[in-house]
């Protein structure tokens, strides 16, 4: 392990109590998380999977979701998934699928999940809450546990800053919750002078991220490339390559998000399709 990597770690565990497990191969049984509890002892197990991007012209969409629903299915039979959040980008371009997806896939799954629309989804409130039964930003809780879900693009897929006035009512309504965590697509902030492109500018949006202790990490998709995490300040933002698609990490795969009955929290990067094969070693 680099220097670099160790710092990250430290830093990482010391600033929110939240521990960075390095990618692993298959499923939840094969990794490092199981030295930290016992299966079943978990407060809360959920998992991140983003950008599906059903419908995509030359591409096996089908076949990304059935193996998204493979993969999460044998997690859960192996080490239990509480619920699944799916951050955006489900269909690509075509909100008319939407309902398809859910029905033909996301249904499936053998716990609850939870959606977000992407840029790519075309999708508004209502449009939301007729296909799922909420609406584009919304919260739910897990005993003293809080998620707040915020859309982050148009109808027209354009990027837009998440709705401040909702997320400023949901994070007051949760101060009195032990850890909160923050879900959107697109991420609020241009780390590098090529992010332009690829994130939005919201500096409200992160002072009112960065003005709640509780909230202990931010969930971005977006960016099929990045499977890590980035820091505003001392809040982690994490990322999770992505499922589906036609560019990205030579993976595909999803993030894991385990907490302990001490509220210790464990998150780290799945590699499911095996491709590339990541930290493998045979002595």
């Amino acid at each position: 392990m680099s220097n670099r990597r160790q710092f990250l770690e430290k830093t990482i565990k010391g600033v929110t109590g939240l521990t960075l497990l390095p990618a692993v191969n298959t499923f939840a049984e094969n990794s490092s998380a199981g030295l930290f509890t016992q299966k079943g002892k978990f407060k809360l197990r959920f998992a991140v999977a983003s950008d599906g991007h059903y419908a995509q012209p030359k591409t096996e969409s089908d076949v990304f979701y059935a193996d998204l629903i493979k993969w999460l299915t044998k997690d859960h039979q192996q080490n239990h998934l509480d619920f699944v959040i799916v951050n955006g980008d489900l269909v690509h371009d075509r909100p008319d699928l939407l309902k398809t997806v859910k029905t033909k896939y996301l249904d499936t799954l053998p716990c609850s999940f939870y959606a977000l629309p992407g840029n790519h989804d075309f999708a508004d409130a209502a449009i939301w809450k007729s296909v799922f039964g909420y609406e584009d930003n919304y919260s739910f809780e897990k005993g003293d546990i809080g998620f707040v879900l915020a859309n982050t693009a148009t109808p027209k897929g354009e990027y837009v800053c998440p709705n401040n006035t909702f997320l400023k009512n949901a994070l007051d309504a949760f101060k009195t919750k032990s850890i909160v965590f923050v879900v959107l697509h697109i991420a609020p902030h241009q780390w590098l002078p090529e992010d332009d492109k690829t994130f939005l500018n919201c500096p409200e949006t992160l002072r009112l991220l960065h003005a709640y202790p509780n909230i202990k990490a931010v969930f971005h998709g977006h960016d099929h490339s990045l499977d890590n995490v980035r820091y505003t300040d001392k809040l982690p933002h994490f990322f999770d390559s992505h499922f589906g698609g036609n560019w990205g990490t030579a993976y595909k795969g999803y993030r894991i998000v385990e907490i302990n009955q001490a509220n210790q929290i464990y998150t780290y990067q799945v590699n499911a399709s095996q491709n590339p094969t990541l930290n493998a070693n045979k002595i």
